[in-house]
């Protein structure tokens, strides 16, 4: 079972926006047992709107659309879909008073704008909305297979998608299930892992496909399999994962959704031990990753952003001599930056950056990427230098995960 996803609006072409509502139905499609085969996004015009779904409905068993549902003139999905469903708007009494009732609540009146998104093609099945005004419509088609109008906003179009339409798709269709499973590695590069585990590879069952995602010092591992039972295909997917353990254990982070620096708040939290953070470069950015997590307060002390050499002098001690002879970035300022961090809010382990981020800055000798990280430990103070590319956001997260990373290799034994 194939489907398209469409999003409808100008302002995704022109990159005002970003296409959220894709990403959020393709995963709800595929948890359901369906592939998706398309996604693309178009103009708010009739012709876009009825060559593109005209196309989807000749491909793929579900067309899933969302945009162009609103009050305004320029929202003309519905009525492009009832001339192609050569179907008539009508008012729909119970939608029409539903949308009068929300907008009293929210102090909006009800105006005829208001009142033609309760008019709706007579051939659709009207999918309520409770959320919002725009009125979700299901479409049946000639071939077997179903059209879906949702609203553009996220939530709505969430709510929609959960309450009406997987469960609809999954009462219409005969689906078959969908696996993906995913597994973290880190700390070695996506050619060096494809060699080491090449046999592993070569050895997994047919219907088992395996694709690599690297990411900032992070590949990760999926397994997909399509038409299968799930819960064995699941079993059998992770027997094959648990291989990997004599392959690549000490690189192996954990499966989906598993984060570095949610193992460093695993070991701290279990361990009783205290954190401290010092970012120049990063500014504020391995903090942030760490604060966001429920249970930060158990052991994070400070995160402090020491961008002028004033502050790295004053707040975190490092020193004049080391400044003038080495330079704001070097092995000696990234280390006195991470001892000052550790003794001055009182914490076990502190890590510290310290780098070129760019797009000026560089020289010869420390060109626009290097990086100095460092962690200071109980018992020593630890210091590696990357040079991180030229792009300044990517230079921003790498050195956020070699840094924390840094953290990790120190506490991974515990």
């Amino acid at each position: 079972m194939k489907a398209t996803i469409i999003t409808i609006g100008d302002e995704i072409l022109i990159g005002q926006i970003v296409d959220t509502n894709s990403v959020s139905i393709a995963r709800k499609l595929n948890s359901a047992g369906i592939t998706i085969a398309e996604k693309v996004s178009i103009g708010d015009t009739a012709e876009e709107i009825t060559t593109t779904v005209g196309r989807a409905m000749e491909r793929t068993e579900v067309v899933i659309i969302t945009g162009g549902l609103g009050p305004t003139k320029d929202d003309i999905t519905k009525h492009t879909l009832a001339s192609m469903f050569h179907s008539e708007l009508r008012y729909n009494e119970a939608e029409g008073e539903h949308v009068r009732r929300l907008l009293e609540r929210r102090g909006i009146p009800f105006t005829d704008l208001n009142r033609s998104q309760a008019m709706l093609p007579e051939c659709c099945t009207v999918l309520h909305n409770a959320h919002g005004t725009a009125l979700g419509m299901w479409f049946d088609t000639e071939r077997g297979g179903v059209v879906v109008s949702l609203p553009g906003v996220p939530f709505e179009m969430e709510h929609l998608m959960d309450d009406e339409v997987v469960p609809r798709l999954k009462a219409h269709f005969e689906l078959k299930g969908i696996v993906h499973l995913t597994l973290i590695t880190r700390g070695i590069p996506e050619s060096l892992l494809a060699e080491r585990i090449e046999a592993w590879e070569d050895a997994l069952p047919d219907y088992m496909h395996l694709a690599y995602l690297p990411a900032p010092n992070v590949v990760r591992l999926r397994l997909s399999a399509y038409d299968v039972e799930e819960s064995v295909a699941h079993s059998e997917m992770m027997a094959e994962f648990e291989k990997l353990h004599a392959l690549i254990g000490d690189n192996i982070v954990g499966m989906e959704g598993t984060t570095l620096e949610q193992r460093v708040h695993e070991i701290l939290t279990r361990r009783g031990l205290k954190l401290a953070v010092a970012e120049s470069c990063t500014g504020g950015t391995i903090a942030s990753k760490f604060t966001a997590m429920p249970g930060a307060s158990e052991y994070f002390m400070a995160g402090i952003v020491a961008y002028s050499n004033d502050i790295k002098r004053a707040v975190l001690g490092v020193s004049e001599e080391s400044l003038a002879q080495h330079g704001a970035v070097s092995e000696q300022v990234a280390r006195e930056m991470a001892e000052g961090a550790r003794r001055i809010a009182g914490a076990d382990y502190a890590i510290a950056t310290t780098g070129i981020a760019g797009p000026t800055g560089g020289s010869e000798l420390k060109p626009v990427g290097t990086v100095w990280m460092a962690v200071a430990t109980p018992t020593k103070t630890i210091a590696i230098m990357r040079n991180l590319g030229t792009d300044r956001g990517q230079i921003i997260s790498r050195a956020s995960a070699y840094a924390i990373e840094l953290l990790y290799e120190d506490l991974k034994n515990y």
